[in-house]
Order: structure tokens, then sequence, then C-alpha cells
């Protein structure tokens, strides 16, 4: 029965005496009280139903100091990466009672310190983020309001707190020697921004493996920059006009390799067609892109569930020590067809 208008609203109360228990028992029900029992349950949910009982988040969040809300902070939704990773967050989120609310930094810090503003005014329990920077004293803030983080994928270096992230040195690093041990022995590196750890990290990493095989960093063939479609693009394009350019190169992410590709394809040349590339990330679609040799694969749904269970343990235990997760990367191995004489110009 639903409610009707100018009738009064179900109450508590009404509930109880729907189910045949005590309003205490409806009240452990609504805090997912695990001490109830799954007959019980079902009952108060069912009169519930039938009452037309809404709950009042409003009065319970003043009354228990938690709204059962997670932020999630994100550079931006519209690549894969990010959207793997808060889909398998709000699966795990989902299953312990809690929703996601989710904003976009733009890769601004100044709208990131906006948005997470916003977000601790709406009472937020937590705080899942990617940081637009390896800096976090724009949102040190929320020191104040007493809300938890967790970094996912990124991290900052100035702020201790929970995080969960890949193993990027060591994927960028197996990544280019593996293009060593193919035989290349000049590999060029377009990266993301210097300032996001990620980025910097896996330059370490293509920085150790070149080292190791004795192949000296040629700069001029190095870029930092968004990891963005149009920077992986203009960069490709940049370098490749010098004719001395590597026939080998590492990129920093999906983006910048999908945007590199699309460069190699207008080109339509030999040229191009002999470029072998390695780089992060390996998504359904690597195997289409042309020049892809290797992909590293990053545990996205593994990321998204670790930083869910971080984010409810940290709000359950405020003063445990923080944790740093670390997964392990996978190459893969993609051949990679010759270009035919139908698609070089």
């Amino acid at each position: 029965m639903v409610s009707q208008p100018g009738r009064r609203s179900a109450t508590i109360r009404d509930v109880a005496f729907h189910a045949g228990v005590s309003t205490a028992t409806v009240s452990r029900v609504l805090n997912d009280d695990s001490k109830v029992t799954g007959s019980t349950r079902s009952k108060v949910l069912m009169a519930m139903d039938a009452l037309g009982y809404k709950v009042n988040f409003v009065a319970r969040s003043l009354k228990t100091s938690r709204t059962k809300t997670i932020g999630i902070m994100a550079p931006d939704l519209s690549g894969d990466f990010f959207m793997y990773i808060a889909e398998s967050l709000d699966r795990e989120l989902s299953a312990h009672g809690y929703s996601l609310v989710v904003s976009v930094s733009h890769d601004s810090p100044e709208e990131e310190a906006k948005r997470l503003r916003h977000l601790a005014e709406r009472l937020v329990d937590g705080i899942v983020m990617i940081p637009a920077t390896n800096k976090g004293s724009h949102f040190a803030f929320l020191k104040d309001f007493g809300i938890p983080i967790v970094f996912v994928d990124r991290t900052v270096m100035d702020m201790e707190a929970d995080s969960v992230l890949s193993d990027n040195e060591g994927g960028a690093y197996e990544a280019t020697k593996a293009l060593t041990l193919d035989g290349s022995r000049r590999i060029g590196f377009i990266g993301g921004k210097s300032e996001i750890s990620t980025s910097t990290e896996r330059f370490t990493g293509y920085c150790r493996a070149l080292k190791e095989a004795g192949i000296p960093l040629e700069e001029e063939f190095i870029r930092f920059g968004p990891p963005t479609l149009p920077f992986g693009y203009h960069a490709m394009e940049e370098m490749m006009k010098n004719n001395n350019s590597p026939d080998a190169w590492f990129l920093v992410n999906a983006f910048t390799h999908i945007g590199a590709t699309n460069y190699l394809l207008s080109e339509r040349s030999e040229r191009a067609g002999r470029i072998v590339i390695a780089a992060f990330d390996e998504m359904p679609y690597s195997p289409l892109l042309r020049n892809c040799r290797y992909a590293v694969q990053q545990s996205m749904a593994e990321m998204g569930k670790l930083a869910a269970k971080l984010i409810l343990k940290r709000i359950d235990d405020p003063d445990s020590s923080p944790e740093t997760l670390r997964l392990k990367t996978r190459l893969i191995r993609h051949e990679i067809k010759p270009w035919t004489s139908m698609t070089i110009a």
C-alpha cells in the first residue's frame, strides 16, 4: 500500500505493529544490524513496503552521524579505466548498504578542491579519490570535517592516507624491457604530467629498463603532458616529423596510446607502419590498435573492490595506521599485423 496524498505517513511504530515486532527491532533492521535474523528482516521489509514507509535519511544521519554515502572524485568519466574502478567500487559498497556520489575534477586542483568541499558539505562518510596532482594541501580541509580518504590509482606525497595502487614502475619496466628483448635499441616516451604519481612512476620504470639494457635516454624523444588523446596525437606527430625518431615507443596510458595510433593511421606511410608501441593499459580494444605490441594490464576491478573495503574499514576504525596496497600488473603481447598496400598511400 503506497501512501496517499493527505494521509499520515507511516512511522516506525506502524511498521513494528504490522510486522509483529518491536520498534527496536525495526530500528536494528534500518541500521543493518547483523544480529537480526533473515526471517525477521524479511517481515520488517515487507511491512515497510506494504505501508509505503519512507526512511528519513536526514533525520537518520543526524542520529547516527552517518549518511551511508561515499564520494568518489575522478579526473574524468570519459575513459573505461576510471569507469571500471567506479563500477567495482559501487558494487562492493552497495553490498554494505552504501551509495556513491560521483564528482569530477577535470584534472584541476582548483576544481578538485571546490568539488571536494561540496562533497564534505553533503556529509559523505568517506571519499575515494584519484587525485589531480601529487600534492594534497588544497584538500587538507577534509581533516576538519573528519572525513576519511582513500586514494586509488594515484597518490599524493604530502598526506598520509590509505591507497590502492598498481605497480606502475614494475609494469613500465617490464613493457620497456620486452621491447629491448625484441631488439629495439631506441625507445621514445610519451607520458603524462610530471606532477601525477602514475606518470613519474612509469617514467622511472622506463628509465630503469633502458639503463639495464645499456640504451641511452634521448630527451628529444621524451614528452610529458596531459594524458589525453589529443596530447598523444600531437606528441607523436611532432616527434615523427624528425626522420631520426625511434621506431619503438612506450606510452603512459590508453588515451595517449589511442591518440598516437590515430596519428600513425592518418600518416599512412611505410615508416608509420613500422612503429611498435608498448603502453598502459590493456583494454578490450587494445588488439585493434595496429602498432600495439605490448599492453600492461591492471587489476581495475580489484582496485575498486579494495578501495571500497579500505574506506569502510577507515570509517569504522579511523585511528588505525594507513595502508598502501600495490597490485601486480600483467604484460600482454599482441601480434602486429603488417600494414598492407591498401593502408599505405
